[in-house]
């Protein structure tokens, strides 16, 4: 790992699953911190969970733990958790950064950890503020978003299919224990934080205005299919069969689609018809119908390919639609040719192009680091942590305490 990365000399021990806690952890691990991920001996809930390659390692495992190390231990057993205990506690002033997901178990509790090292920051992830579990899905049910998504004349709920609360909550996860570990430099105090997957999601649909709309217009959003809520947007078929999805957020961009489309004095005469003025996403968005009838046939008349030359030097915002097999066609020569990527050797899982951080520092684009295998630096890290000898690592490994039976690989 580079020594130059931001956060080179920081330590956290996590104890996570899923994708939100791994997300934080990874977050940091791509910043040059040193993460040391700890997993139940065997793996946690998450280490077999789909997508899969095809040899049958997980894809989703892999790709939410890169550049971090793994350590496996009995976390069941008194003595395994007194081991893990030990980690939290070492590592000097760089250390004691404890990141989980898990319920608290004995030895591993906020209280008894920070008995041993005081200036512990220890920042726990929940699904609700009261302890109750929760997940994306369930709380995308639960806060009305299912009811947002969708086309206009359906009736059932529709699940978003990325898990965006998951994510923002890494981040949020990521961003909570940076801010904890500046305080505690600057007072030499930990932090004790907790953050809810529930209550990430609340903020941000308060934040955006959904909560406020609903208070105080009577009625939640309706959902809007694929038009844009406030303004003029919509996908649009291609000549060449293909669906391209326009939109504009300014005056501008309304301005340059006209003008590109030819359709200048059609638009003024519908601006007189309807008392509307298009240069207002108001009224934009309250006549988006009628516009998109007038629009749609241009877009018709032309392949993809077309399209693309005649918005290219306008700022109207557009992009065709696609889907990940297409990224991956032609020997993947999309992603090939994205400065983000990178081959990736997974051990499992092969060779294959993957992120590396989407941070640059002074431009440069961090080669991604791959996932340890599970368990795969137990001896090292209590070694390099914990001091301790090869026969005691051998005997503990051997009764089963720490480390894998039959390494992953």
């Amino acid at each position: 790992m580079s020594s130059d990365l931001p956060l080179a000399g920081m330590r956290v021990i996590e104890l996570s699953s899923f994708v939100a806690s791994p997300l934080g952890g990874m977050t940091l691990a791509q910043l040059g911190a040193d993460v040391i991920r700890v997993d139940q001996s065997g793996g946690g809930p998450d280490i077999d969970r789909w997508p899969l390659a095809p040899s049958g390692t997980s894809l989703y495992w892999a790709g939410l733990n890169k550049g971090k190390r793994s350590v496996t231990a009995d976390l069941r057993s008194p003595e395994g958790r007194a081991i893990v205990a030990r980690l939290i506690a070492a590592g000097g002033q760089g250390g004691g950064i404890v990141l989980t997901n898990a319920a608290p178990r004995a030895g591993l509790s906020f209280e008894e950890l920070r008995a041993a090292r005081p200036d512990l920051i220890h920042l726990r992830l929940l699904g609700h503020r009261d302890g109750r579990n929760a997940v994306d899905y369930t709380v995308n049910a639960e806060l009305g978003v299912p009811y947002l998504t969708g086309p206009e004349d359906h009736d059932g709920p529709v699940n978003h299919a990325l898990p965006v609360w998951d994510v923002t909550c890494g981040l949020y996860v990521a961003v909570g224990l940076l801010a904890a570990e500046r305080h505690r430099s600057r007072t030499g105090e930990g932090r004790r934080v907790e953050i809810a997957l529930r209550d990430v999601a609340l903020a941000t649909l308060g934040n955006l205005g959904h909560l406020a709309e609903a208070q105080l217009c009577g009625a939640p959003r309706p959902r809007l299919g694929n038009d844009l809520f406030g303004d003029f947007g919509r996908d649009f078929g291609t000549a060449d069969g293909r669906r391209v999805m326009v939109v504009t957020l300014s005056a501008r961009h309304w301005r340059d689609l006209v003008a590109a489309t030819g359709l200048g004095e059609v638009v003024a005469a519908m601006e007189r018809a309807y008392g509307a003025d298009f240069r207002r996403a108001g009224d934009r968005y309250a006549h988006r119908g009628p516009l998109a009838g007038v629009l749609a046939p241009w877009f018709a008349s032309r392949t993809h390919a077309e399209i693309e030359r005649d918005l290219k030097d306008t700022s109207v915002l557009h992009g065709r639609y696609g889907d990940l097999g297409e990224l991956v066609a032609d020997g993947a020569a999309a992603l090939r040719s994205d400065p983000l990527m990178g081959v990736l050797d997974q051990p499992g899982a092969g060779p294959h192009l993957a992120p590396g951080p989407p941070l640059l520092f002074d431009g440069r684009q961090d080669a991604p680091r791959p996932a340890p295998v599970l368990g795969e630096h137990t001896d090292e890290v209590l070694g390099e942590l914990l001091s301790l000898p090869a026969a005691e690592l051998a005997d503990l490994r051997g009764r089963g305490v720490v480390g894998e039976r039959e390494e992953r690989r």
